[in-house]
């Protein structure tokens, strides 16, 4: 399948130019297909010449340009050509489309609690075809008027407000102008609840079968979505001119949510089940703090082509964590943006597939998707900061405002928006620009100290660029020096030489803890020294700055990832500090990212004893905590997902010996039952009850990973059979049995997949595309097998040509973190644990 040029699109952009597009769905034509029928009326500076459209169909019943009929059967590789274009033209595409079951296109999911179906749309990156027939590009927006015929009881929702007009029938009101990327359609039986804000109606819908979780759960949505309103309008000084602001959460979605205008879809995976923490909560408004901030970047104002898309995720990225701690109760945003976005960032940049923020090359649509990483938001809100920090917050904001009128519902790219920064600011960019957007990788940054008894006497701050990527980026943060659980050392700085002296921190107190970027100001490796990583196990929940232990945990991780700390020191101090950490995000970001993938970097042999340390680390929190309480629940999460100790989690996994806020946590006893499969000890007919109890789609896909977590070789089998070979299963159910094959098993009993791996994954590409591709081909990999022949083997496969790109890029960012844990096995094979 041909993926659209960038000389493609511009030639097709200096020809031709879109009016507006009238859309009709029918929806009621089985489980399979739907009808689609896209009218398109566009103008040719060149009459005579001819273009080409998008079209991706399971069948093309007509195609009439200007009243001609085109033969259907010239629709080749997803395009139709129009020849002998007029200066005014109108093209008719009547067509059948396939619903998807990858998460892209209009997907179609059943819900297994009551046997409903819902389809959403979502048209990103180059899936609008698959919908209706488009001219599938970035900077040919136009209006969308859109009607739907939908089964009997069902709703409708889109960009522009909806209007019944029958029984089955829906009108969505002429939106302003869209990239295609941003068309969607949503339509079921919603569970759907309304408010209004400012003159903007609002709306959050679920699953019916959803309901009460929504109606508990959607007081505390809407508040964050007026509070990142009212937060927009006074930065922006544009007001949101969408129309109607609904937010819907929809099954198997592939990311964490999609900024279609006026109609927001979010992962419904965030309509939490059991207990939830402070630290899910951040996220989920997080998330509705972003895609609103897409309305202004990426929807208003629209890159030209998808090179620019770091724009619209970074500027989302960095105002989504602004607005949280400006405006709503979530002050510690940052902290939680060290602490975990950063984090995956970071990995991003030092694998091989990293990529300069801004200006990397996306010769066509596919290419442009395997950019859209950790280096695009995370890296680049970081990079945002450091240009607030380089110009002042007021540049800043008169920048972004003057870039958003310049460019309201039109295009704009890099230069644009650098542009702008240079008249609000009135300094030459340039450098900068081409120091931190331009250039891939990471600096390290150190600081050394030299003392006499309790002092300074002399101070150096050193920043180093990738040698095989050298840059001059000039750094702005501070240094702070922590001893006992104060705060005895402290400067701000601007590194702009490789090497240069701090003398502000001559005469301060030497500290137990030195910890540079420790307000986590800018981008770079923070490399600790000697002193301060032997001191971490004891001191770093002591230190009373939460960006800094964000920025102290990310740099032991660093440390590991990069062979210079033994993973020993990064279980110890997770053993001996996340009990007493107080940050629910920093918490859960160690929870969810260190603790699952240290198992790779220790030596097998003392893979159960540490974390049977960390899994008591949990149990401290959960013992010492207060009833109901959050640091109850991350303590209780905690051990159910680190512990081996069947008989406590055979009694949890009934209830007992839990605090009756957590006794009926669906979420809870699933993670019990994980451990409890991990280690073989959960039987088919707990397995079943569980089911029974909980017949959702968690609950389903829940099931699905434990069987595949049994370490036998018949459940090793049946996974991979699954994944591999049937072709009805969703994006998330092939992701579940990856995760379960792998989650479990010494590697006698893995290590026959890892072949396996190279043989059937790459053509899943024929039915799995996208991002639902890339998450399969990444979840699949056999890192877990840390071992040099699935390095070989994986350096193999990528010398083949037939690769999918996401397949291409799972496999060398996969192989990136095995070669990470194959380093840290070799440098540290043995010792005490610390």
């Amino acid at each position: 399948m041909s993926s659209l040029t960038i000389a493609e699109a511009r030639g097709r952009a200096d020809l031709i130019g879109v009016a507006g597009y009238t859309v009709h769905l029918d929806l009621d034509q089985g489980d399979e297909t739907f009808a689609s029928r896209a009218e398109i009326r566009f103008t040719a500076s060149r009459p005579g010449a001819s273009t080409f459209l998008d079209v991706d169909a399971r069948e093309v019943s007509s195609i009439t340009l200007n009243g001609r009929s085109i033969d259907p059967a010239t629709v080749a590789d997803r395009r139709v050509e129009l020849p002998g274009l007029q200066a005014d033209n109108t093209v008719v595409v009547e067509a059948t489309m396939a619903y998807s079951r990858s998460g892209e296109g209009l997907h179609r999911a059943v819900d297994p609690a009551d046997g409903e179906a819902y389809v959403y749309g979502m048209s990103f990156l180059d899936a609008a075809p698959s919908i209706f027939a488009c001219f599938d590009q970035p900077d040919l927006k136009a209006p969308y008027d859109v009607t739907v015929h939908a089964p009997q009881g069902w709703t409708v929702f889109g960009n522009g407000a909806t209007e019944q007009t029958g029984p089955q029938d829906f009108r969505l009101a002429t939106t302003k102008p869209l990239a295609t990327y941003f068309v969607t359609v949503c339509a079921g039986p919603w569970a759907t609840l309304r408010d209004e804000h400012d003159g903007i109606p609002l709306s959050i819908s679920a699953r019916a079968s959803q309901r009460d979780l929504l109606e508990a759960q959607a007081p505390q949505m809407f508040e964050v979505t007026k509070q990142s309103f009212d937060h927009y309008h006074r930065l922006f000084g544009v007001r949101y001119d969408f129309g109607d602001y609904d937010q819907l959460f929809v099954p198997e979605f592939n990311a964490g949510a999609m900024e279609n205008p006026g109609c927001v879809v979010h992962s419904d995976s965030m309509i939490f089940r059991g207990g939830i923490s402070r630290a899910q909560l951040l996220g989920r408004s997080n998330t509705i703090a972003h895609e609103m901030a897409h309305m202004w970047f990426g929807d208003m104002v629209t890159m030209t082509w998808w090179d620019d898309l770091w724009l619209n995720e970074s500027f989302a990225e960095y105002m989504s964590h602004r607005c949280l701690a400006e405006s709503t109760e979530f002050t510690e945003a940052f902290v939680d943006f060290g602490a975990s976005r950063k984090a995956w960032g970071y990995r991003a940049d030092r694998a091989p597939s990293t990529h300069p923020v801004a200006g990397a090359p996306a010769p066509d649509a596919h290419s442009a998707l395997q950019n859209f990483d950790g280096i695009s938001y995370a890296k680049g809100a970081s990079v945002l900061r450091q240009l607030i920090a380089h110009i002042g917050d007021d540049a800043f904001v008169a920048g972004v405002r003057d870039h958003i009128e310049r460019h309201l519902y039109a295009n704009a790219g890099l230069a644009d928006f650098m542009s702008a920064m240079e008249r609000a600011s009135g300094r030459d960019l340039t450098a900068w620009q081409q120091a931190w957007l331009g250039t891939a990788g990471t600096d390290v940054v150190a600081v050394h100290l030299e003392r006499d008894g309790d002092r300074v006497t002399g101070a150096t701050v050193t920043r180093h660029a990738p040698v095989e990527r050298p840059a001059d980026r000039p750094h702005t943060f501070d240094v702070a020096g922590y001893s006992g659980g104060d705060r005895v050392l402290q400067a701000d700085l601007t590194a702009e030489r490789d090497e240069q002296q701090v003398p502000e921190l001559v005469g301060q107190r030497v500290p137990e803890l030195l910890i540079p970027n420790a307000a986590d100001l800018t981008w770079a490796e923070v490399r600790l020294d000697d002193a301060t990583l032997a001191a971490l196990p004891e001191q770093l929940a002591g230190v009373p700055d939460g960006s800094a232990r964000a920025v102290a945990w990310c740099a032991l991780d660093a440390g590991v990832m990069t062979g210079r700390v033994d993973p020993r020191l990064l279980a110890g101090t997770i053993a001996r500090s996340w009990g007493r950490e107080s940050d629910d995000g920093i918490r859960a970001g160690v929870a969810m990212r260190i603790v699952p993938r240290l198992r790779a970097f220790l030596p097998a042999a003392e893979v159960p004893d540490a974390y049977r340390g960390i899994a008591a680390a949990g149990r401290e929190l959960f013992d010492r905590a207060a009833d109901g309480s959050p640091d109850q629940l991350a303590g209780a999460r905690l051990v159910a997902g680190a512990s081996d100790d069947v008989q406590l989690l055979g009694r949890w996994l009934t209830g007992d010996g839990l605090p009756e806020s957590l006794r009926d946590d669906t979420e809870l006893r699933w993670a019990v039952a994980r451990s409890l499969a991990r280690v073989d000890a959960l039987d088919d007919a707990t397995l079943q009850r569980l089911s029974d109890a909980d017949r959702t789609m968690q609950g389903e896909l829940e099931g699905i990973r434990i069987r595949a977590l049994r370490p036998t070789a018949e459940a090793k089998e049946q996974a991979w059979e699954s994944l591999a070979h049937d072709a009805d299963l969703s994006n998330y159910q092939l992701v579940a049995h990856a995760e379960g094959l792998w989650g479990s098993g010494d590697p006698e009993l893995l290590r026959p997949y890892v072949a396996r791996y190279f043989a059937d994954v790459p053509p899943l590409a024929e039915r799995v595309t996208g991002m639902a591709l890339g998450r399969v081909a990444t979840a699949a990999f056999p890192w877990p097998v840390v071992e040099q022949d699935t390095l070989d083997r994986s350096r193999e496969a990528l010398a083949r040509t037939d690769l999918a790109d996401d397949v291409r890029r799972s496999i060398v960012d996969q192989s990136f973190l095995l070669e990470c844990a194959l380093r840290a096995r070799t440098a540290f094979p043995g010792g005490d644990t610390p």
